[in-house]
């Protein structure tokens, strides 16, 4: 009964005309990010960070999370019909999504789509409320002990779980903790590596990195490239699929929820992989794999769910642990400290209306975004048909703004460009930009907690392995890195991760 109380709370609280207007603005961003190739999640809600500011909490963060969910809709329909995927997680829809709409079922596979990722956000959300206070409860009795070996674990199992090679997730991760130490020592109040620059003696902003390694060097990446539009067309022909798409789309989009909700959880995990594994579960579990890739509707419904209910359930360790499992999550505890709100097992005791609305805020948000989504299908159409080289300069004066408001200080657009460039770079590398942001973030917290439990233990080392459920968390990190590096394990990682042609 307690369930239903804390959620007719949330209701309440995400009901309010206000919010509505958020979750809504949240959602229509989110969409127009997630259809537009080179800009994402990501950078859009480190250019929004400075507008939170002057909003209050809950409305804030509804808009930043609709945002999050709504970019993993937008990002299948440019998937579905140009075969140009809007977000890294919609890469897999373009196998037989696209294919869907050659053989002339776009407006079906668009439904399938989008009436999966609607199934899947309110089953995953569902978990999120059931599951989230049990974990803050457990959460409570952490010490900093315990807090520094599960951020070992959670940036361990970024590495695991990122797609790649493993030795470049590790030295990404390695790079962030580094930049986090950049600044002033908050326990000596000695400058760390400013190198003589004034800026930096209060660090470098993770909305600085992430607009600049996720925006700036996406807008470079897709300038090099040729654009390819001429598959749009304006036929999208009937959202509604037949019953044999339905008979096959339905027990995929079940699979795909539940696989999602699971990865979701796992720091690292997040949408791309679970998309990329729920494809490669279909396939393997069909009794006609030669179909995917030629649009096959269990193809398109299981990444889709998956992709979606990992989005929600993304939520439960920043909630109830205060550890971003991604790198937007990584920006939501930027949006959370803005208000001076720590996150962690305490949200649901101090701010309750926070915590419950902002769930509630998920289901809103996934019906408005079906409702959205399918009649504005021509709209998106016309917009892709606008060339990127007229859009980027737009994208890139948006991106610039949201940097120079963060501080009104010019040399935050200079740092902005130079992570661009690098970040440039990296992509050619084949370095991923997300252990990057983890790394930035969690560094301090694990530099913290770490001191902190030296200065309990009276500089006893041990204590980290003494204690039962430190020790325990460690003990799985150790067992991850062996058994990510045994050669069949790392084979079947390096095949879930590889785009099928």
């Amino acid at each position: 009964m307690e369930l239903f109380d804390n959620l007719l709370m949330g209701f309440t609280v995400a009901f309010t005309p206000e919010n509505l207007v958020y979750a809504l603005l949240g959602c229509i961003l989110g969409t127009l990010i997630g259809v537009l190739p080179g800009i994402g999640p990501v950078p859009t809600i480190a250019m929004l960070l400075p507008i939170t500011y002057v909003l209050p909490p809950v409305a804030g963060l509804i808009m930043l999370a609709g945002i999050y969910y709504g970019a993993q809709y937008g990002g299948s329909t440019t998937a579905i019909l140009v075969a140009l995927p809007g977000e890294t997680s919609a890469v897999v829809t373009v196998l037989d999504g696209h294919q869907m709409a050659r053989n002339g079922r776009a407006g079906a596979a668009l439904a399938i789509a989008a009436l999966g990722s609607f199934f899947a956000g309110c089953v995953a959300t569902l978990l999120l409320a059931a599951f989230a206070p049990p974990l803050a409860e457990v959460a409570f009795k952490f010490g900093p002990a315990e807090y520094f070996s599960l951020m070992c674990l959670g940036l361990v199992g970024a590495v695991v779980l990122a797609s790649g090679s493993l030795p470049k997730a590790i030295s990404m991760i390695i790079l962030g903790l580094l930049l986090g130490m950049v600044g002033t020592d908050v326990n000596s109040g000695v400058a760390r590596f400013d190198f003589g620059v004034p800026e930096l003696q209060d660090g470098i902003d993770f909305a600085i990195v992430a607009m600049g390694v996720f925006g700036f060097a996406e807008i470079m990446t897709n300038l090099e490239q040729k654009e390819n539009r001429v598959d749009i067309t304006d036929k999208i022909g009937t959202l509604y699929p037949n019953k044999q798409e339905f008979k096959e789309a339905a027990p995929a989009v079940l699979r795909g929820t539940a696989l999602g909700s699971a990865l979701g959880i796992l720091p690292g995990g997040g949408a791309v992989l679970s998309s990329f594994a729920s494809y490669t579960l279909e396939k393997k579990i069909s009794k006609n794999p030669e179909r995917f890739g030629k649009g096959h509707p269990a193809g398109l419904a299981g990444p889709e769910s998956a992709n979606n209910a990992a989005a929600q359930t993304s939520f439960i360790p920043l909630l109830t642990l205060g550890i971003p499992g991604n790198a937007v999550m990584a920006l939501m505890v930027g949006a959370m400290t803005i208000h001076n709100i720590q996150p962690g097992p305490q949200v649901m005791t101090s701010h309750p209306e926070l915590f419950w609305g902002l769930i509630a805020s998920m289901w809103i948000g996934n019906l408005m975004l079906v409702v959205l989504n399918l009649p504005l299908i021509g709209l998106w159409v016309k917009l892709l048909k606008v060339p990127y080289r007229i859009l980027f300069p737009a994208i890139l004066v948006f991106c610039t703004i949201g940097v120079y408001s963060l501080n009104y200080n010019p040399f935050d657009i200079f740092m902005t460009a130079m992570f661009g460039v690098v970040g440039y770079v990296w992509s050619k590398l084949k370095c991923e930009g997300a252990p990057l942001l983890l790394g930035l973030v969690l560094g301090p917290m694990m530099e913290e907690n770490f001191r902190r439990a030296l200065l309990l233990s009276r500089g006893d080392f041990s204590t980290f392995v003494t204690r039962p459920l430190s020790a325990t968390l460690l003990a799985i990190a150790v067992f991850l890195v062996i058994l990510v590096a045994l050669p069949a394990i790392r084979k079947k990682r390096e095949e879930t991760f590889v785009e099928e042609d």
